[in-house]
């Protein structure tokens, strides 16, 4: 009788194997991965994925990941934000949108935001943060951060030993701790999505 395929967490350690490596795993990476004992169970499992999108097979029947493992997105080209210009749609690559906006995954964690203390430095409600630990933030960085117990995001602005954190809307006024004031991260990215 074939295994019990929990879908998700195959995915899953799919995806951390990728993300460590670079490539598929072998069959028997495969088997050590979800935890089998038997090629042929290993099989089993790679043809179901496969029939659901998430593999393909590749050269010489070795295992290989569509982009819904891999995360990887077309690259066409450039665009001009300036006069239009004529374009052709071709491949250039392939992007993993991970990889272009996180530096440190050990370190990276995301945040939706919620208010619109920032929306002169364009971000809003509903807003995507990356936001990366364990760096001293400058003086202009973006930083996520506790004042007092509350956490915001706000411009780091440090003078001598003032620290300030300053709004991106006329607002609200800039705020200094009063006990206390932990670093959170520094904002690497902003992610908005438009329309439905």
């Amino acid at each position: 009788m074939p295994p019990a395929l929990d879908i998700h967490g195959k995915v899953n350690a799919l995806r951390i194997f990728f993300r460590k490596t670079g490539r598929p795993p072998t069959f028997r990476e495969a088997m050590e991965l979800f935890g089998y004992k038997s090629i042929a169970s290993v099989q089993f499992a790679l043809k179901r994925l496969e029939k659901l999108g998430y593999l393909q097979k590749g050269a010489s029947g070795r295992i290989a990941f569509t982009n819904r493992i891999s995360g990887d997105i077309r690259l066409l080209g450039s665009v001009s934000a300036g006069f239009p210009s004529p374009a052709e749609e071709e491949t250039v690559d392939l992007l993993n949108l991970t990889d272009f906006l996180v530096r440190r995954r050990e370190a990276t964690y995301i945040l939706k935001v919620d208010g619109d203390s920032m929306i002169d430095a364009l971000i809003g409600p509903g807003d995507l943060l990356i936001v990366e630990r364990g760096r001293t933030p400058k003086n202009g960085d973006i930083v996520v951060a506790a004042v007092d117990g509350d956490w915001t995001v706000k411009y780091f602005e440090k003078n001598g030993r003032s620290v300030r954190l300053v709004p991106a809307n006329k607002k609200y006024n800039p705020i200094e701790p009063n006990q206390s004031l932990e670093i959170g991260g520094i904002v690497r990215a902003v992610i908005r999505k438009y329309g439905a």
